[in-house]
């Protein structure tokens, strides 16, 4: 077995077999001191903007409330907080230049979306640890081809020169070293019936296995609980850090046959059970997987309204009938949205390339680098989809999240709406470690049959 030392000397990543990329430089001594200075730790302004609208990032919301427990789920630190200001469909011109074409179809279309605007407040914080680490290879690592190599890091482009290197601090960005969590997952039509499907997940990143992995970020099952269709059907995930170089190992246990089968279509626009169709399987997580059948362009950084400090949204007190779904979307009364900087990142389907989006405009917060927003086009280049992710900060665990995940489409009305836990008593669990063992396919019947 390779080990991780090996793994750290040698390229994480390596080009496409007989395709020249080039190998861009990595950041230098005086870059990197940046990173706490005048940038945030993962590079981020650590500066407000001039009219005063963003703050600067002074640490971030990294403790709990007082008296605080999991069991509670994540309170509101922020509940004496007004609206602002709305943005509807009536005034959505006012605001345009802050919101993404996809917002502004959203507005234009449902008489019912609308954007309630706070106060912004800037909570991300990770552990000193990863701070240390993301500055200490920032002048190791270096984009060669796909991938990158050089080490690893949470945030492997503080400072990035390209698109390719922006969604890249997406990928492997700090989750807290393992998670384990159950969540509802509802598929919504236009006409606003739904149903529930119910999810238990386990993921570890390399770091918390008791036997790293060449060039294995990390592991990831994924257990259906309902409905009766998708009960005890089981995916099992092996995520290579470069895709291009090694393809991503996946397995699928089905409740009804009872047995383990390889799932090679676990990749790019595939569909998955559970979603309808209405998500591909690379934007689970806002994006995953290898990049290389697009062209990634890093158009720059821009002040937007996006889901932030989602904390309303979490509110156990929730129900998800009568308080969070509604037809076309949901409750715009539980979501909130604050100015904050974000790097866009456009992706265009290279010429031969196959994949059912022809271009995919993403929105990473610069605080944190996860992508929070996406616009996605079909091949003919019209506004197709529209993902909207707002992020949290789970503050016990230092970890700056999806609160939840939705996927609209603009063609039909529906949208899919995941990740909510407002009804689960269980509280997410971060911080997870797992034997390597505890992730093979010879696994998967065991899981599936709990």
């Amino acid at each position: 077995m390779k080990t991780m030392t090996r793994f750290l000397a040698t390229a994480v990543a390596v080009a496409l077999a007989g395709v020249a990329t080039p190998a861009y430089a990595k950041l230098t001594a005086a870059e990197a001191a940046r990173l706490g200075a005048d940038l945030t730790p993962l590079g981020g302004e650590k500066a407000g903007n001039k009219d005063g609208t963003i703050p600067a990032w002074s640490g971030g919301l990294c403790s709990p409330p007082s008296g605080w427990s999991p069991a509670q789920g994540y309170v509101d630190p922020f509940a004496g907080d007004k609206v602002q200001f709305t943005i509807t469909k009536a005034n959505a011109a006012q605001y345009k230049d802050k919101l993404t074409p996809g917002a502004l179809a959203m507005l234009d279309k449902y008489d019912n979306f609308k954007m309630n605007v706070y106060q912004t407040r800037r909570t991300a914080c990770l552990p000193q640890e990863a701070y240390d680490l993301i500055k200490q290879m920032s002048t190791q690592i270096e984009l060669k081809g796909f991938g990158f190599t050089g080490g690893f890091s949470y945030t492997p482009f503080p400072i990035p020169k390209n698109g390719l290197e922006a969604i890249w601090n997406h990928v492997p960005r700090y989750l807290g070293g393992g998670v384990k969590r159950q969540y509802n997952t509802f598929p919504v039509r236009a006409n606003g019936d739904f149903y529930k499907i119910a999810t238990e997940e386990r993921r570890v990143f390399f770091r918390n296995l008791d036997t790293p992995q060449d060039n294995l970020l990390g592991v990831f099952s994924s257990r259906f609980l309902a409905p009766a269709t998708l009960e005890g059907t089981v995916f099992l995930v092996h995520e290579p850090i470069d895709q291009v170089a090694q393809t991503r190992s996946a397995w699928i246990y089905n409740a009804g046959q009872r047995r383990v089968r390889r799932a090679p279509d676990l990749a790019y626009d595939n569909i998955n059970d559970g979603t309808e169709g209405l998500r591909t399987t690379d934007q689970f997580d806002g994006f995953n997987g290898a990049p290389d059948r697009y062209d990634w362009k890093l158009v720059g950084k821009k002040e937007m309204y996006i889901p932030y400090n989602a904390y309303k949204l979490s509110d156990k007190k929730l129900k998800y009938k009568e308080d969070i779904i509604r037809k076309n979307t949901p409750n715009p009364d539980v979501m909130r949205y604050e100015l904050h900087r974000v790097w866009e990142v456009e992706a265009t389907l290279k010429p031969g390339s196959k994949h059912i989006y022809g271009k995919r405009v993403f929105y990473l917060d610069e605080d944190t680098w996860t992508v929070v927003w996406e616009d996605a086009y079909d091949t003919r280049k019209q506004l197709w989809r529209v993902s909207i992710h707002p992020l949290m900060q789970f503050y016990d665990a230092k970890v700056m999240w999806h609160r939840a995940n939705i996927w609209h489409d603009l063609t039909n009305g529906s949208y899919l709406l995941a990740n909510l836990d407002n009804e689960i008593r269980t509280p997410w669990s971060f911080g997870e470690k797992a034997s390597w063992a505890e992730f093979q396919p010879d696994a998967l019947r065991r899981a599936g049959t709990k």
